[in-house]
């Protein structure tokens, strides 16, 4: 689903990393971890065509998007990505459900009965017309989850998910996004500074200048 090959990002003569190399199957769940500073949020961003990459190429459902204008770029992320943020990202004026529904209506394809699936999906049946401000922290980040799944992307990418999050909220969460993840058959990648997050990962690697590593 997801195939990363030889990929590099540099600033200037300054490397951020070189020689990463991924492959991630569907439903396979893969926890990138490492120093702060690193570079992980950057080799996400890379993974879904928002940050320019000095060498190498992304594959994502057997396109390369690395190769994609910025047009056939934003129209490929809007149909085979998914993104859950730290900071959650959802909309204050738009209730849960209006929130969720925004990947099927920027397709398209608004599917209301596909929305309330979704959010039965993370445990938030009967919550779709609440305002955003009503919500815990983790409610919110399962919003988040939903909204990433609801068009059911190739490819979900989470940043930090749980680092807002108290321990136990935070261990729901991850439970919410491994299972959706195996419910959808995509492919997630997760960079984070929590090893309780990082467990619950397939396979946790470690990213430093010279490319991604088994953790051990």
């Amino acid at each position: 689903m997801l195939h990363v090959k030889a990929l590099g990002k540099r600033y200037g003569a300054e490397p951020v990393f070189e020689h990463v190399d991924l492959d991630v199957a569907p439903g396979e769940f893969v926890a990138i971890v490492g120093e702060s500073g690193v570079g992980k949020s950057t080799l996400l961003n890379a993974m879904a065509g928002l940050d320019a990459v000095s060498s190498g190429s992304v594959s994502v459902r057997g396109t390369q998007i690395t190769g994609l204008d910025e047009h056939a770029l934003a129209l490929f992320r809007r149909q085979h990505l998914g993104f859950v943020f730290q900071a959650f990202h959802v909309l204050p004026h738009l209730d849960v459900a209006q929130n969720v529904a925004l990947p099927l209506m920027l397709l398209g394809t608004p599917d209301a009965q596909r929305v309330q699936a979704a959010l039965r999906d993370v445990g938030l049946e009967g919550l779709g017309g609440r305002l955003p401000q009503q919500l815990s922290g983790g409610q919110l980040q399962r919003v988040a989850i939903a909204r990433a799944l609801v068009h059911r992307p190739a490819l979900i990418l989470a940043d930090e998910p749980t680092g807002n999050l108290d321990p136990d909220t935070a261990e729901q969460v991850m439970a919410t996004l491994v299972a959706q993840t195996r419910l959808h058959q995509a492919a997630c990648v997760m960079v984070t500074h929590s090893q309780a997050a990082a467990r619950r990962a397939d396979r946790v690697l470690r990213l430093s200048r010279d490319g991604l590593r088994d953790a051990g």
